[in-house]
């Protein structure tokens, strides 16, 4: 054993580059495995292991009382499939207000408030969390949901309802959680009476649990079960907990299809790695190998020694490659823990000890492989052979290339990848790789850069806010020390009124050229937890440039639009109609177009403005006509309309989102290890290569072949291997890319246009299927460079 250990250390310390390569390629295939199976845990593992703790209800229905009473809704507890059910209790969709303590000006409302009365937190389906205070014992007292969207954050706030009968007000007595988001807040029983008005009685819901609701599939045979059990029409709206699992984790999980491929092709290539510099390293100590065995090793010792040198570099990498993959994992862990309120921010050890193993596996496994024949070598062919080759293969090609139109050296080299085809095959692998990563992350990188353009969809050449930023509107100084003008007092805090004068300010300018206005509101849709988002559109909404995934934008009042989110939370598709709530009053609206919206991450519905005609513009959006000073309409419109608290800037939207960001430096920063490691697999297969043509090289020097001609012999050998591993590469990167950018749209909820995939120029496709040819002579220069400076007298001296 000691003299093993001998045999390693020497190994390592002599065939450094080799030991380098090995060593990368692990640590980049156990980075990004380390970094995508924490990931993946960490998108599944704290949503499930809450909803299993809570009782999470698998199916959240709302059902409307003018068509079922309370004994059947109740009765729906035992259609098929139900193992458990919760209610029916009391909804109420209200717009509440707050108080001064929280500095809003007077009348301003806050989101719509979703009121479910229940008698306790507990039960057989959808145990609250009570993060804060306590639960609700008067008639007065509510608990709000953290994740309902408002300012409040302290007990003993007051929320007043003034649309309601007698002025109702409720004070919070504590914060909770619904696992499956089932309301935005929680009263007694009794307490949801006062706040319902006798012509909108609000709802009943109910809380299920299944046998099997593991699938879309499965949830909707569920649903419609539930139906079936209620009498016609009495569904409102359902809400699958699948729903709330995908929204919960929409960021984390669109980086794991990423992370999975390339993983996978570092993992392959460390396997591929490992195997050429192995083989390679065995087919040019043939001599030392059998001074070995002269001396005493075994055909097993000698096959562990060629393994240790494998492993002791593939450990150190895959030691690196741990931390590095937890330290870039930590961020994400952390705010996926302050989600579900746990503490845990660190990587399972389990998945490190997964990773470790199934990384040194393979190397061991890929190592002893290529290690067998040096352990099957007699001993006596090891001693009389020596370290050149027997030249067995390629000498037909090596005459075809004679005769080819090219200089001589380069003939020669074209034929030498054919007189060691295995070898030749690893280093077309390698860049092969190379090339696949480097046209996966330019296409995920068009891709980014698309949804940002999309994101970014506005191209107006100024922007009008009417709403002062609330800092401003809350600020008592601010009000105190303003002198504002006569109109501008006529004006502040009517959003009517500013809107008229924005209006006037448009028509007074000859420059103005197409418009449109959009208002803002929250509302809820019967069935879809939290609020929704809707945004009323006024003019020439085209102009707003947002990229369609299928259907057409709306054309009139009746008719909407709504990105993928929101149709996968009402369970809708395009040609449905949804309801939305307001103040009381139902509008349905069908939906014409599936919208691309990335930012959103709430539901959010964009319809024609006379569908609500009782929400203001909240922003216009102006393009100038062709050949008008853009910046000195901008000053025009900023003078005019400033003094009356209306903000004015330019239009034109830019910058880039984090997750983006982040999408586009992990893609590089692995995509740049990939193609480093592709190109030291080239250097370390033309090194052994060149090491073991040493006497051929040296003979050709004393014939007469220049420095210059014995680089290009070796530059010429690595062509056939880039052109062929380039132009398969760029098809696997192709392939990869059509796979993975769907699936990362998938995880976050979203679906990919067509124009989002077809991302690739034909010009570009040329490119990067000759980065192929470039890898493969960036990799080889080094080696052709020593081989042509070694002096010709010690090449022959070479055994």
């Amino acid at each position: 054993m000691r003299g093993v250990g001998r045999v390693v250390r020497a190994g390592v310390r002599r065939r450094r580059v080799q030991t380098v390569v090995i060593l990368l390629a692990a640590f980049i295939a156990v980075t990004a495995s380390v970094l995508g199976g924490s990931l993946l845990v960490a998108s599944d593992g704290p949503f499930d292991h809450a909803f299993a703790d809570r009782h999470g209800a698998h199916l959240t229905v709302e059902f409307d009382p003018a068509r079922a009473d309370a004994s059947q809704v109740g009765a729906t507890g035992r259609a098929a499939g139900v193992t458990a059910a919760a209610g029916p209790f009391r909804t109420a969709t209200l717009d509440p207000q707050g108080g001064p303590e929280l500095g809003l000006p007077a009348g301003v409302s806050l989101p719509p408030l979703r009121v479910v009365g229940r008698t306790d937190p507990g039960g057989p389906v959808d145990r609250l969390t009570l993060l804060r205070g306590s639960w609700p014992s008067t008639p007065g007292e509510v608990v709000l949901s953290v994740d309902w969207p408002s300012p409040i954050t302290d007990l003993g706030t007051t929320l007043h309802f003034p649309g309601l009968p007698g002025d109702p007000t409720l004070t919070v007595v504590g914060f909770g959680r619904s696992v499956g988001r089932s309301g935005d807040a929680w009263v007694t029983p009794s307490g949801i009476t006062a706040l319902t008005n006798p012509g909108t009685p609000g709802g009943y819901q109910m809380l299920y649990r299944f046998a099997a609701a593991d699938t879309e599939t499965r949830i909707a045979a569920d649903r419609a079960a539930v139906t079936a059990a209620a009498p016609p029409g009495a569904v409102r709206g359902a809400q699958s907990w699948l729903t709330t699992k995908r929204g919960s984790d929409r960021n984390t999980a669109l980086f794991v299809p990423l992370l999975v491929a390339f993983g996978l092709l570092g993992v392959l290539m460390s396997v591929l790695i490992v195997g050429v510099v192995v083989a390679g390293s065995v087919g040019t100590a043939t001599r030392r190998i059998g001074i070995l065995k002269a001396v005493g090793f075994t055909p097993a010792l000698v096959v562990r020694s060629y393994l240790g040198q494998a492993l002791v570099p593939a450990s150190g990498g895959t030691a690196l490659g741990i931390v590095a993959g937890n330290a870039l994992a930590v961020p994400v862990l952390s705010a996926t823990a302050q989600v579900y309120g746990t503490t845990s921010v660190v990587v399972a050890p389990w998945i490190d000890l997964a990773v470790a193993a199934g990384a040194l596996g393979l190397v061991t496994l890929t190592a002893w492989a290529a290690a067998l024949r040096a352990g099957r070598l007699r001993t006596v062919d090891a001693l009389a052979v020596g370290r050149t080759a027997r030249r067995t293969h390629g000498r037909h090609v090596t005459r075809l290339t004679a005769r080819l139109p090219l200089p001589r050296p380069v003939a020669l080299g074209l034929a030498l990848p054919f007189a060691r085809p295995a070898r030749a095959a690893g280093l077309m692998a390698a860049i092969l790789f190379g090339t696949a990563a480097t046209t996966f992350a330019v296409g995920i990188a068009a891709t980014t850069n698309w949804v940002q353009q999309a994101k970014n969809h506005d191209t107006s050449d100024v922007a009008v806010r009417l709403l002062p930023p609330p800092t401003a509107a809350a600020s008592p100084t601010a009000s105190a020390n303003a002198s504002p003008s006569a109109d501008a007092s006529r004006t502040a805090g009517d959003p009517a009124a500013l809107a008229a004068a924005v209006d006037r300010a448009l028509a007074a300018r000859a420059e103005t050229g197409t418009s449109y206005s959009v208002g803002q509101g929250e509302l809820t849709v019967a069935g879809v937890a939290g609020t929704t988002t809707v945004f009323t559109f006024k003019g020439d909404a085209s102009a707003a440039g947002y990229r369609m995934v299928s259907g057409r934008w709306f054309r009139g009042p009746g008719e909407a639009v709504a990105p993928s989110t929101f149709l996968t939370a009402a369970g809708a598709k395009v040609g449905d109609t949804v309801r939305l709530e307001d103040h009381g009053r139902t509008v349905p609206v069908r939906i014409v177009g599936e919208v691309f919206d990335p930012h959103t991450q709430t539901n959010e519905v964009l319809t024609d403005a006379a569908a609500l005609p009782d929400l203001p513009p909240r922003s216009y959006h102006i393009s100038v006509r062709h050949g008008s000073d853009a910046a000195r309409y901008l000053d025009g419109l900023r003078t005019e309309l400033t003094p009356l608290g209306i903000t004015v800037e330019s239009g034109r939207a830019g910058g880039s989102s984090d997750v983006i960001a982040a999408l586009d430096a992990l893609t590089g920063l692995l995509t740049l290890m990939l193609v480093a490691v592709a190109g030291l697999g080239v250097l370390t297969t033309v090194t052994l290569d060149v090491h073991e043509r040493v006497r051929e090289i040296g003979t050709a020097k004393a014939l007469g072949m220049t420095p210059r001609q014995t680089t290009a012999m070796v530059l010429a050998s690595v062509a056939p291997g880039g052109l062929v591993g380039g132009a398969v590469g760029l098809l696997a990167g192709v392939a990869l890319h059509t796979v993975t950018a769907p699936a990362m749209a998938h995880g976050a909820g979203l679906t990919f246009p067509a124009a989002a995939l077809h991302v690739y120029p034909p010009a570009e496709l040329v490119l990067l299927g000759a980065g192929g040819l470039l890898i493969a002579v960036l990799g080889a220069l080094l080696p052709a460079t020593r081989t042509a400076r070694a002096r010709t007298v010690t090449a022959l001296r070479a055994e």
